[in-house]
């Protein structure tokens, strides 16, 4: 799983071979991560603000995505410079009272993630083959078990598996944005035009931008470059970082023009005819009687793609928090189960799978804060980082981010609970 720099000819680096190949031993870190960003949390938010709203928060999609890129690539910097993950210098730094706390908020946010994931991926089987929730959620347990197994095999074949999925999803929502045929003005408009219409939407926008940085991404993407390709020297490091670098910019335009395609399409479709769908089974319906089944089982396919690669993502990113933090394991096929217990029981209970996504998102936001503060902190000291510290800009713009996705999770946490 891991390559060391060395002086022969086959480093990646040091190698005679030329640009592109040089860098494809380090593109899939990113890849892994960006799951998050386009997991079925994001459909309920993106469908939403696009037929609500038409192409108004389209801005919100190019800001967020701005943010990943500057927060995804300090994680994956954090591991090239320390040969550890966010969870591992975190028990060295803090104390251990403090990362047994840590770890279990981790927790915590990793369950509702694999909450979103899983209820995504059952509700697409149910979409497309019309078979009961329960048993929809059953082959998603069985699917997201057989791509636990392609792990057990090594990085290389999961990364795969998980950018074909990527693609995949890809794919479905080209397909739809060329069946919709939106307005390409009104979509340069709502990409570099900065407005709400009302206090909904201000609402609305802030669940976009707040809910895009998933914690535990953050935690992973360290893990996921950790031992990758070691640099024996510093300018090894940098080399290496600037490799990673541009993994993260092709993840990030990719998951960006995911989630924006599902903005589009939703306002193409829906605002345009007068819809304001929130649900994604209403939108899955409505996406066959406007454009016809073939439209609507794209959306179904991308659905179970997203739900079933971010659910294995999820597991992954449990087994490095409890090994970070605490220093403790357990079997990858046990903490499988036990993360499907409470999607089950939702399903089982008859709860609206769209609802118990939005709940998920609500919960996730109280992570955040502790995983990007001590990214922050960490990538800024020049004693730990090396010559692959933050620059005082670099800093500056990851604190207001954090501010801000901070202040809008309080702000949403707010309105959910309270107002």
């Amino acid at each position: 799983m891991s390559n060391s720099l060395n002086s022969t000819s086959n480093s990646p680096i040091k190698g005679d071979s030329n640009g592109i190949k040089r860098l494809l031993p380090f593109l899939g870190p990113a890849f892994i991560a960006a799951v998050a960003y386009i997991d079925p949390g994001n459909y309920a938010t993106n469908i939403s603000a696009g037929s609500k709203y038409g192409y108004t928060l389209l801005w919100v999609i190019l800001v967020s995505n701005l943010m990943a890129v500057l927060i995804q690539t300090m994680s994956a910097k954090l591991g090239i410079a320390t040969g550890k993950n966010l969870p591992e210098v975190c028990r060295e730094k803090f104390s251990k009272e403090t990362s047994i706390l840590l770890w279990i908020q981790a927790e915590l946010v990793v369950m509702a993630t694999d909450l979103a994931e899983f209820i995504g991926a059952s509700l697409g089987i149910y979409l497309l083959f019309d078979i009961p929730l329960v048993f929809s959620a059953i082959i998603a347990a069985i699917g997201s078990f057989v791509i636990l197994e392609i792990q057990r095999r090594g990085m290389r074949p999961l990364e795969a598996v998980i950018t074909a999925m990527i693609f995949i999803v890809v794919i479905v929502f080209g397909v739809q944005v060329f069946y919709a045929a939106p307005d390409a003005t009104a979509i340069l408009s709502g990409l570099f035009t900065l407005k709400f219409q009302d206090v909904d939407s201000v609402l609305l926008g802030a669940g976009m931008l707040g809910a895009t940085v998933m914690p535990h991404a953050i935690y992973l993407h360290s893990a996921l470059t950790q031992n990758r390709i070691v640099g024996e020297t510093e300018e090894e490091r940098k080399k290496i970082f600037k490799y990673e670098f541009v993994d993260v910019i092709i993840a990030m335009i990719i998951a960006g023009g995911i989630n924006a395609s599902m903005l589009i399409v939703s306002a193409a479709l829906f605002n345009k005819n007068g819809l304001n769908v929130s649900d994604l089974e209403v939108a899955f319906n409505e996406f066959g009687k406007i454009l016809g089944p073939f439209a609507a089982i794209c959306f179904g396919i991308g659905l179970l793609s997203a739900g079933l690669s971010s659910s294995s993502v999820g597991t992954m990113s449990g087994d490095i928090i409890m090994q970070g933090f605490i220093k403790r394991r357990i079997p990858i096929y046990l903490r499988r189960f036990i993360t499907m217990i409470p999607p089950l029981g939702i399903i089982l209970m008859g709860i609206n799978p769209s609802k118990a996504l939005v709940i998920s998102q609500v919960v996730l936001s109280f992570g955040i804060a502790f995983a990007l503060i001590p990214l922050i902190m960490f990538t800024s000291n020049k004693k730990l980082m090396g010559k692959l510290v933050n620059h005082i800009v670099t800093s500056i713009c990851a604190w207001i981010i954090a501010v801000l996705i901070i202040s809008l999770n309080l702000f949403l946490l707010y309105h959910t609970f309270i107002n």
